[in-house]
């Protein structure tokens, strides 16, 4: 009978790398590892790109979806402060790692990408020493498993300059094509239509993630008599788990309730400005559209939303909005009169052209090619 083929073997027996991307939990971490496995694959064709998660995470719908295969380990929270999770964190970490193991062996990796959350800890422990290692940081302020994956590290990337990483290359956070090839103008029209907004209103788009937020969402719906009055279109997405009841106003713009987006590339093309969170993704891809923007960061953490704001606060692309000072009376008084002013809509779009990093998904490839031995 013959041997199963080891992962090196059949790692030999191919002729494209394999790269394992881990970036699992929220959308801010699974969003940039697909957007590199997209730029993985337009390079290099035969290429092969598995994923890393869990299945509490986002990634079970999304990454499914844009057509990669999942691998799915045990989740490795990893707790602020001394708890009793504190104590069984090294069992997790072992079986987690063990489990991580198995799949690379079994898929043959050549190059393991972190992103930084749950998954990304056992990925790297797991591929020391074995398999070549690229961090990605999208945040200033590197997490604990970023931090420990770039001690071992082939190459590090981060999004922006000062991430205090060793050996830090700053190349942006990859973004999907759909997004950093967005012709707002040109789609402005089937977006409208798609959302059911109206076709010449000045329209805002808010959002709080992929979850929603609960501030954004009491504010914005707050003033939804303000919007009509103003003759302003709403596209509000309040999140799965939310709802929100909004006021009617017959023969005024559409103000739209909505789940989740499921297409944010033409959520962005209705839109003329857009009030959201400041997680780093969700500023780079608008900045990247060229948006016009009210940032509210998250209130919570270390800071990082309200530094990952100031680089388009200071450009005068957008305003920044502390969540407790983000009422419905401040969405009626700063709010409805920004977007009925398209001078300076204009002028705080102009700003925006600059800021990101358009190519960050194929430089992000070619460094993580390289890194597997598989570069030009």
């Amino acid at each position: 009978m013959s041997q199963p083929d080891t992962g090196a073997e059949k790692a030999a027996a191919r002729t494209g790398p394999t790269v394992v991307v881990a970036g699992g939990g929220t959308a801010g971490h699974i969003e940039p590892a697909l957007a590199l496995a997209d730029a993985v694959t337009r390079l290099r064709p035969e290429a092969k790109v598995v994923a890393l998660g869990t299945q509490r995470g986002l990634e079970t719908t999304l990454v499914p979806a844009r057509g990669y295969p999942l691998e799915l380990i045990s989740p490795v929270p990893l707790p602020r402060k001394p708890t009793t999770d504190l104590l069984r964190l090294p069992l997790k970490v072992r079986e987690a790692v063990r489990r991580t193991r198995e799949v690379l062996d079994r898929v043959g990796a050549d190059v393991v990408v972190g992103f930084g959350g749950y998954v990304s800890l056992p990925a790297y422990l797991a591929a020391r020493g074995r398999v070549p290692i690229v961090v990605h940081e999208a945040n200033k302020h590197a997490g604990l498993a970023n931090k420990v994956g770039a001690r071992f590290a082939t190459k590090v990337a981060v999004a922006v300059p000062g991430t205090p990483l060793p050996g830090a290359e700053v190349v942006g956070i990859p973004l999907r094509r759909s997004i950093t090839a967005l012709d707002r103008p040109a789609l402005r029209a089937e977006a409208r239509r798609h959302f059911g907004l109206d076709p010449d209103a000045p329209t805002v788009l808010a959002f709080g993630g992929s979850q929603g937020a609960r501030s954004i969402n009491t504010a914005v719906s707050g003033a939804a008599k303000a919007f009509a009055d103003a003759g302003v279109g709403v596209l509000h997405a309040h999140g799965p788990k939310n709802t929100v009841a909004v006021q009617e106003f017959p023969g005024r713009p559409a103000y739209v309730p909505v789940p989740y987006l499921e297409r944010m590339d033409l959520a962005y093309a209705a839109a003329d400005l857009v009030l959201c969170r400041s997680g780093a993704m969700t500023v780079a891809e608008v900045s990247a559209v060229g948006l016009p923007a009210v940032f509210v960061p998250l209130p919570h953490g270390n800071g990082e939303q309200a530094l990952n704001a100031e680089p388009a606060v200071q450009a005068g692309a957008a305003l920044l909005v502390p969540d407790e000072k983000l009422t419905p009376a401040t969405v009626a008084e700063q709010i409805v009169p920004l977007v009925t002013d398209a001078e300076r809509l204009g002028k705080m779009s102009a700003a925006a052209v600059g800021l990101g990093h358009r190519e960050a998904d194929e430089v992000l490839a070619t460094m993580v090619l390289e890194a597997g031995g598989h570069g030009w």
